[in-house]
């Protein structure tokens, strides 16, 4: 699986923005789709996930009530709705493909090459 994140950006805190994640190689409905990030000078942390059909979804705590992940398995896209920003929010946010329901970033198989999230206070 090839994917491809877009849509990051320069915004406020209290604003808003949508990254997309295309994919392409694979059957893209087999796989469980998930947003990471990395801050400067942080590990990767867990964002996002959602299932196979997009009915199962989970978040982290810091985003909770914030961000909503969709996908859109007639377009291979995975998106990530992003309200209500903080400057913790910082980061370069990347896609992820895997086989199994994980919070984990060693268990996903295939990564976009992220995309840089910045949110100014």
């Amino acid at each position: 699986v090839q994917l491809q994140a877009s849509g990051g950006g320069l915004v406020q805190a209290g604003g808003s923005l949508r990254l997309s994640c295309a994919a392409s190689g694979r059957t893209f409905s087999n796989y469980v789709m998930a947003w990471f990030r990395q801050a400067p000078g942080k590990e990767r942390e867990f964002v996002a996930r959602i299932g196979w059909s997009g009915s199962s979804t989970d978040y982290a705590d810091s985003v909770k009530g914030r961000f909503t992940i969709t996908r859109d398995n007639a377009e291979n896209t995975v998106y990530l709705q992003m309200n209500s920003l903080k400057p913790e929010d910082t980061a370069v946010y990347y896609c992820a493909a895997g086989r199994r329901w994980s919070y984990s970033g060693a268990t996903y198989d295939y990564w976009g090459q992220g995309t840089l999230v910045t949110v100014s206070s």
